[in-house]
């Protein structure tokens, strides 16, 4: 069974009410037939009742009652919104005014919805930015306790292989962050730890990766990575997770005794953290293609309630998984 199936009957267990922002998105319109048809989600989609479902008719689809749809500006919750959001925001200038109008925006009225419950979780980016998805859900939701930034993994689902987790293995941060510093890095390890059990139930053992391995070479670039080591441990005691390491001393157990003999992760690695996002970005896309991974993702963590962030460039089926991912993600909150 492929990794996404897995999730996607996973998450039919413990079903949790997802909003949709882009909900005239015909994409996420697509996207809902199969949702329901799983029934792994209750759906929420904002936008105008009209247009979703006159684009529904457009693709050959019926628009699944069972699904709620909401126009932010004609929503009786919007005072409610504008209210908190206002005392959230006053004391950086924002007027009532202003939060009323940012509530007409289904991405801050999204994000208002899963600050108040009335929703479990938030998938959106379809045809939004990045900053845009998480700007009202940071000053709202904001990240977990105990995490100061939010990242994002893969699940690198890598065929004929026997590393990780039978060829499971989660990378991160594989979007987000250009240049995480050793508290963010800390972080980041810890969050994907997170996402690695949550999501397919791995007991995650985690490495932070350098061109070093256990001072075998001397650089501020390998000091940073001895650091989030250090305090990932601090903040995790319980957490299985060791740095520096180089790639294949993580990865392949005869490699890994030899370079780090007193090492509990050494070539049992199934969590990787990259030191930033350019290695990450790179290593993913290269082990996507040249070893014909599947590439789950990405995956937002860190939020103290589930906001995932999708490609601009996604397809239907990526968002049925995103969507998966969050009801998951949800259950554990």
């Amino acid at each position: 069974m492929k990794i996404s199936q897995f999730i996607r009957e996973k998450a039919q267990k413990n079903p949790k009410t997802i909003v949709l922002p882009e909900g005239e998105e015909p994409r996420m319109i697509k996207a809902a037939e199969t949702i329901v048809k799983e029934g792994f989600a209750n759906l929420i989609f904002l936008g105008r009742e009209e247009k979703i479902k006159s684009k529904a008719k457009d693709l050959g689809i019926e628009f699944p009652e069972q699904i709620k749809i909401i126009n932010p500006k004609d929503s009786d919750k919007i005072k409610e919104y504008a209210e908190s959001y206002y005392q959230l925001r006053k004391n950086k200038g924002l007027s009532l005014d202003e939060a009323y109008q940012l509530l007409e925006n289904p991405l801050y009225f999204g994000a208002l919805m899963v600050y108040h419950n009335d929703a479990d979780g938030l998938v959106a980016g379809s045809i939004n930015s990045t900053g845009d998805v998480f700007r009202p859900a940071l000053q709202t939701i904001k990240t977990a306790p105990g995490i100061n930034i939010v990242s994002s993994s893969f699940v690198m689902v890598i065929p004929d292989c026997p590393y990780g987790d039978n060829g499971v293995i989660i990378f991160a941060d594989c979007a987000i962050n250009p240049d995480p510093n050793a508290e963010q890095l800390a972080d980041i390890a810890i969050a994907s730890a997170e996402t690695g059990k949550v999501l397919i139930g791995i007991e995650p053992k985690v490495a932070i990766l350098s061109f070093s391995t256990k001072g075998s070479a001397k650089h501020p670039l390998v000091d940073k990575a001895v650091k989030a080591t250090k305090l990932a441990q601090e903040k995790k005691p319980d957490l299985l997770i060791d740095g520096e390491l180089q790639a294949d001393a993580a990865l392949i157990q005869s490699i890994g005794e030899r370079k780090a003999p007193n090492s509990k992760i050494a070539g049992k690695a199934n969590v990787l953290i990259f030191p930033d996002l350019q290695s990450a970005n790179i290593a993913y896309k290269l082990v996507e293609r040249l070893a014909k991974a599947e590439a789950i993702g990405p995956i937002s963590q860190g939020m103290r309630k589930p906001i995932n962030d999708l490609s601009r460039g996604c397809s239907a089926e990526d968002i049925v998984n995103v969507v998966a991912i969050t009801v998951l993600q949800a259950g554990k909150v």
